[in-house]
Formats: C-alpha cells, sequence, structure tokens
C-alpha cells in the first residue's frame, strides 16, 4: 500500500475543503437518490439543506428541513428539470440571473450558519439558476387555465390569469391517475 493512502484519507475526513475532488470529477460518497438514472449524492442534499437554510434565494425565508425531507425535494426539483429539458420549456434571463446571484452570494456570505463553508464557488450561482429555471418552467410555461362546460349545464372556470383573487381564482387540474406510494 502506498504510505500517501493513509495521509490523504485522514485528511479527507479531517477537513471536507481538502477532500475535494478535481474539478469534474467527485470524491466517491454515499448516494442519496438515483431519478431516472441521474444521481444525487448525500453532498447534493446536504448543498441543498444549507440554501434552504440561509434562504439563499431573494425573497424566501429560512427553512429548515430533515434530510428526508430535502432530499424528497430535490428529487421532485430533479423530476421537474428533467421534464423541462425533455418538453424544452423554460429559461432563464442572464440579467435576473446575475440579479438573484449576487443577492444569493450576498445572502450566503450574511449566513452564520457553518454549512455554507462547504459551499464551493460556483454553486450558489448554478442553484439559483436551477430555482429560477424551475419557477419559469412552473409560472410560464406548464400552468394552463381553462373554462369547463359538461353536461346538464356544469361549468368550472378557472382563474384566466395569474392575478386573478377571490372567488373562482383557483385553478383546476386534471386528474386521469392517482398511485399511492
Amino acid at each position: 500500500m502506498n504510505p500517501a493512502v493513509p495521509i490523504l484519507l485522514g485528511l479527507l475526513f479531517l477537513s471536507p475543503a481538502a477532500g475535494r475532488a478535481a474539478e469534474g470529477y467527485r470524491v466517491y460518497e454515499s448516494t442519496a437518490a438515483s431519478v431516472n438514472g441521474e444521481v444525487l449524492f448525500v453532498s447534493d442534499v446536504a448543498r441543498e439543506a444549507c440554501f434552504l437554510r440561509c434562504a439563499a434565494m431573494p425573497g424566501s425565508e429560512e427553512e429548515i428541513l430533515s434530510s428526508r425531507g430535502t432530499r424528497d425535494r430535490l428529487i421532485l426539483d430533479t423530476l421537474a428539470l428533467q421534464e423541462q429539458r425533455k418538453l424544452l420549456l423554460g429559461t432563464v434571463d442572464n440579467t435576473t440571473l446575475e440579479g438573484y446571484a449576487l443577492e444569493a452570494e450576498s445572502r450566503m456570505a450574511a449566513c452564520s450558519s457553518p454549512c455554507k463553508r462547504e459551499i464551493a464557488p460556483g454553486e450558489t450561482r448554478e442553484w439559483i439558476r436551477r430555482k429560477l429555471l424551475l419557477r419559469d418552467f412552473f409560472n410560464r410555461r406548464v400552468a394552463v387555465f381553462v373554462e369547463v362546460k359538461g353536461d346538464g349545464g356544469f361549468t368550472w372556470r378557472s382563474s384566466l390569469t395569474r392575478e386573478d383573487t377571490g372567488a373562482g381564482a383557483c385553478e383546476l387540474i386534471w386528474v386521469e391517475e392517482l398511485y399511492a406510494i
């Protein structure tokens, strides 16, 4: 056995920053989930929890989730982003991204949680890009406003714009199948 291996392994466990892999590679770690072939690592879950704890997204409040809750949210985000890529829907304006990224980096710098030390440069900007892409995908591309007229005079009119409030402002969702997991 190479004498450097125990020293490197010791450094890996003593200092998480020392255990970072070279660009494009990952230090071997546990898998948190696999979503349609896309692997989510435990470090991805920890990073997501840190961003939520530090309220990195401008306009958000601090949110403390369990590891399981954070993993589940990350899985849902991953599924939505996979659908977004498949449908080629959703965009992020560079000016908007730049403004949100600067605010998010400022929020992370002001965060009192020690988890922020584990966030590598550039990860905040990528996280913000993902969140903005999800927001655009859901708000502008997926929402469908309808007016339904059925037999016997049945009528259901959902909101026809995002600005509707009060009575009739709910949206109608057609569910064809539902599975208990």
